[in-house]
């Protein structure tokens, strides 16, 4: 057991069994009204522990100060409180299992799923700890209310122990980031921090400064309806069309179930509509701008193919940027990642950098001006029913940001 270990696993399994999914089809910002309450009840801890400056935008983020007690740059800490709406989010059961064994994890509520150290090794390497889970039929939040959790735990540790070195900090604690929005044109001048870092990681050691770039597509397709009984040469099919839109485009080396380490990809993420309409959503993600480029010229070339093919159909592709690989701004100023590094290396965690297959708000804020690296959490296999923290790997988090805003205080002349 650390110091931290009892309230982080109360802080995760509190915030985690709020529901504050996020939702890419809505058009206000938060996208949910469930993601108030979080951020509500995050504004209220932040008061309570004696944070300064404690507001909750209309932006939906939370902001806070904790006040500098040495010379230093201001650097900022961000952690997301929706989670992803890829599955299930709604009636999450945390449960926690102390002493873990290093044998299978069965799920109360879900009889035949089993989280084997077999199949996900770096689960062999927590027996001993504290292991958070959901029931089986949601995700558990992990992502990112674990990093929440940690940002949580270390401002009330340094509220309550001011002979801690530190310069100023800020906190922000942002919604939607699961679906791109999570960083508002106003956050960067609110923030006001010289650089930043998101909790927002995965295994033990990892400082990340490098993201996917990153486009979102949406294909829409008009067909001609008429009564299939009298559609002879007249009606034109927009599933049909979408099919072969889905069909025509890489399966074999393109899609995200057949890359892995640099390669990016072309995902399908949803079709909604009938026969005489049809939408698809398509994500692009490419760690370089020229390789992105490509894949939203390939989506459009077979849409314009297979336009030719029905010139009574109308299929239109609209493709939005959505975030840029951080590496390309930070890359030019590593003093937020060598800092990152130090404070692994101070607390005896060997520092790790591996490209981010997705992204992070730290992508869009580095992208606007605030340089943001993403530092680990412990999250594992998010985004699903076998999503799973361990408590000391939180801890090891929570012990690196506190070495950070040490490594960072200019010692007194």
């Amino acid at each position: 057991m650390t110091q931290f270990d009892a309230e982080l696993a109360t802080r995760l399994t509190r915030y985690a069994a709020l529901d504050s999914q996020s939702d890419a089809a809505s058009p206000t910002g938060p996208s949910t009204e469930i993601q108030w309450n979080i951020l509500r009840l995050l504004a209220e801890e932040l008061t309570q522990i004696g944070a300064a400056e404690v507001t909750l935008t209309d932006y939906g983020t939370v902001l806070a100060t904790i006040p500098a007690t040495a010379q230093g740059p201001t650097i900022g800490f961000l952690a997301h409180v929706d989670t992803a709406p890829q599955f299930n989010a709604t009636g999450v059961k945390p449960r926690t299992i102390h002493g873990y064994n290093g044998g299978d994890i069965t799920f109360p509520d879900a009889p035949g799923l089993t989280l084997s150290p077999t199949d996900f090794p770096y689960l062999a390497t927590k027996q001993g700890h504290t292991i958070v889970t959901a029931s089986g039929t949601t995700l558990l939040g992990a992502d990112d209310k674990a990093g929440v959790a940690i940002i949580m735990t270390a401002a009330r540790h340094l509220l309550e122990n001011p002979q801690i070195p530190h310069g100023k900090i800020r906190i922000a604690f942002t919604p939607d980031e699961e679906i791109g929005r999570g960083v508002d044109k106003r956050l960067p001048a609110d923030l006001k921090a010289d650089f930043a870092y998101t909790f927002d990681g995965g295994a033990v050691g990892e400082v990340e400064y490098e993201s996917f770039s990153a486009d979102g597509a949406v294909v829409t397709i008009k067909g001609v309806s008429i009564h299939p009984g009298t559609a002879m040469g007249r009606m034109v099919n927009a599933i049909t069309l979408a099919a072969k839109i889905i069909a025509a485009l890489p399966q074999a080396t393109m899609t995200p179930e057949t890359t892995a380490n640099r390669d990016g990809f072309i995902h399908a993420t949803d079709m909604t509509g009938g026969a005489a309409e049809m939408t698809l959503h398509f994500i692009l993600r490419d760690f370089e701008r020229d390789g992105l480029a490509q894949k939203g010229e390939i989506l459009r070339r077979v849409c314009e193919a297979v336009q030719a093919t029905e010139p009574r159909a109308d299929i239109t592709c609209t493709i939005t940027p959505q975030y840029r690989n951080m590496r390309y701004w930070l890359e030019t100023d590593m003093t937020p990642v060598d800092l990152a590094r130090r404070a692994c290396t101070r607390i005896g965690v060997d520092p790790v950098s591996v490209p981010i297959r997705g992204g992070t708000d730290g992508s869009r804020l580095t992208e606007m001006g605030v340089p943001c690296p993403n530092l680990f959490t412990g999250m594992q296999n998010i985004h699903g029913p076998l999503e799973w923290v361990s408590v000391q790997d939180m801890a090891q988090a929570t012990d690196l940001l506190l070495a950070l805003v040490q490594e960072a205080a200019v010692p007194k002349p």
